[in-house]
This record gives structure tokens, sequence and C-alpha cells, in this order.
């Protein structure tokens, strides 16, 4: 018995890696697939209702696809106004950034001793050699891969909806045997993960409507651009945040001219980001969304790493959904309590 589990332990080694190299390789599926579950998850309750109300389930799909589409055209709307607004900017404040630009070139190059080579300017120096007609290639192939996500994410959300991929099917055909159990865990993990979705989903507007009035008290440009980005970026978790407010201080740093305003305007944002993120999210969220930090970084690593940005969106809601399989097998609930930081006392009793 000890060798045949060092056998598996060993097996469950060597097909780890495998097993993430074919998510990588097949992203382009497993991407769509996974990100339409956690939406399908926010509606399947409303589906449920409409059926119980004996609505035909093409109608009950045809009203969830509205009201994607109804926040889809929000967003839309709200980009809209973000374009106009830095179509909008003049030559006085380009001139104004990169004169702020040139100096802080300057003084970072004469604090550490940097050469530049006599005659070119700072533009010239660092940013003659870079062509950015090749940037034109990538934009177009992102623009492709994104509407060829959004179309299989709407193609099986749609087959979510209609029950043709059963979670819990698949769950008790493969990790749980159990009907009883595999129903149970499938109502835990909706619940928790609807939870997760939908304090994330507020925190992050409410951050966005901070970022928002923050700009415009302190008279900074495109406030609902900085709005929307710190809406979005929110829901990579720890990372957003500090990315939201390290890009927002630099732009800030070159249109603010007084240090005392550009002082407190960093202030302003980085308590909306602590307020929201470091006080009100974990207290909605509650004790069973306790992840541990190192856990934190090492899924956004790694799912990061096999997905890029989608990646880092889903890397929290696919570890709340692992910390939930785990906890149901007495093997795997120490994998559980590593995941949420948890004491391991439980597990290792100390003999008396």
């Amino acid at each position: 018995m000890e060798k045949l589990k060092t056998t598996n332990t060993l097996l469950l080694i060597i097909v780890m890696p495998l097993i993430f190299y074919v998510l990588k390789i097949l992203s382009f599926i497993f991407i769509p697939l996974v990100l339409s579950m956690f939406i399908a998850l926010l509606f399947l309750p409303l589906m449920r209702w409409l059926t119980k109300m004996k609505i035909p389930k093409l109608v009950s799909i045809l009203l969830i696809i509205s009201i994607i589409a109804i926040v889809l055209k929000i967003g839309g709307v709200l980009v809209h106004y973000s374009s106009k607004e830095i179509l909008a900017v003049d030559n006085t404040f380009v001139e104004k950034a990169k004169t702020k630009i040139v100096n802080l070139v300057i003084s970072i190059e004469e604090n550490f001793g940097i050469e530049r080579i006599e005659g070119k300017s700072v533009f010239e120096h660092y940013f003659e050699k870079n062509d950015f007609t090749k940037y034109f290639g990538s934009t177009i192939d992102f623009l492709s891969n994104t509407l060829s996500l959004i179309l299989m994410t709407a193609f099986f959300l749609v087959l979510w909806l209609l029950e043709s991929i059963n979670l819990q099917k698949v769950l008790n055909n493969t990790l749980l045997k159990q009907k009883f159990s595999s129903v149970k865990v499938f109502f835990k993990i909706e619940k928790d993960l609807i939870k997760f979705m939908k304090v994330k989903f507020i925190i992050s507007l409410f951050t966005g409507i901070g970022v928002t009035l923050a700009c415009l008290f302190f008279d900074v440009s495109f406030p609902i651009f900085w709005g929307l980005f710190a809406f979005i970026i929110n829901f990579i978790q720890m990372i957003g945040s500090f990315i939201s407010v390290i890009l927002l201080a630099l732009f800030a740093f070159v249109e603010l001219d007084s240090t005392g305003t550009l002082l407190f305007f960093i202030l302003s944002i980085t308590a909306v980001q602590v307020l929201m993120g470091g006080i009100l999210e974990p207290v909605f969220m509650g004790k069973s969304f306790s992840i541990n930090i190192i856990t934190i970084l090492v899924m956004l690593s790694l799912w990061g790493y096999i997905w890029g940005i989608p990646g880092l969106i889903m890397a929290i809601p696919l570890t709340v959904f692992f910390k939930i399989i785990f906890e149901q097998f007495s093997s795997t609930k120490i994998l559980a309590s590593l995941i949420s930081g948890s004491e391991l006392i439980e597990y290792y009793p100390q003999k008396k």
C-alpha cells in the first residue's frame, strides 16, 4: 500500500505539468469555457426561478442575454465617453507631458550616472529605435482574438444555461461519486462563487466611482477613463489596485503642478483602494473566502502564465472552486487549509 501511494504521488507530479501544458495550448477553448461557467453561475438561480414560474427555457435565455447585452451597452457607452475625453486633448497637454517626462528622465540620469549620447534628446535616445508600426499587426490580432473569445463565451454560456453542460453531473461522474454529495458541493460552489463575484463587482464598481470622483475633485483629466480602468483592473486580486494607483499617480505627476496637490491626490486614490479592497471586501467576503496571500500570488502567477490576462482575472474564482473541492476529501483537506492559511492543528493533533 505504501509503495502504491508513492507511485500515485509520483504519477501525479508527472501528470500535473502535462495538464497545465494542455490548458495553455488549448486556451482558446478552456478560457471561454471557464469564463462562461462563472457567468452562467450568476444566472442559474434566475433560470431556476423562471423555470419554476413555467416560463419556456428559450424565453428565459433570451431574457438573460438581454440583461447581458444591456450591461455591455452601458460599458460601451462609458468606453465611448472616455474615448471622447482622450481624443479631445489638446497639444498643450502633450507638450506639458513631454516636458515633465524629459525633466524626470534627466533627473534619473543625473542621480544614477546614466550617460546619454551627446547631441541626442531624451526622446531620440530612448524612443527612436521603437518602430511603432509593428504594433499595428498585434492590435489586429488582439481584436480578432477578443472577438473570437466573446463569441465562444456566448456559445458556451448558452450551453451552460440549457444544461447541455451540467457541472453537477460532471462532478458526480468524475470527482464525486455520490449523487447527494455532488449536489451539495455544486450548490456550495454556486453559492460561494456567486457571492464572490457579486462582492467583487460591487467593490470594483465603488472603487471606480471613488477614483472618478477623486479625479474630478483634483481636476485630473480623463476621470471617466480612469474610473473605468480602476473598475476593470480591480478584478485582478491585489495586483490590480497597485497598478491602478501607480499609473494614475504617474499621470497626475505629469498633469498636476503643485506638489502638495499631487500628494493629496495620491493619498486620496490610495485611501479609496485601501477602504474598498483592504477593509470592505474582506468584511463582505467573510472567513469562507480567506485565502493565504502567498496562495494568491502563486495562483496569479500560475494562471497568468497559462491564460494571460483572462487567467489573472479568473485566478481567484478558480482557487475558490478548487478549495471547495479539496474540502470534500479527508486526504486533501490539508490543501484547502493551506489555501486559506488557517491553522493545521486539526489535521496534526498533538499527541498526549
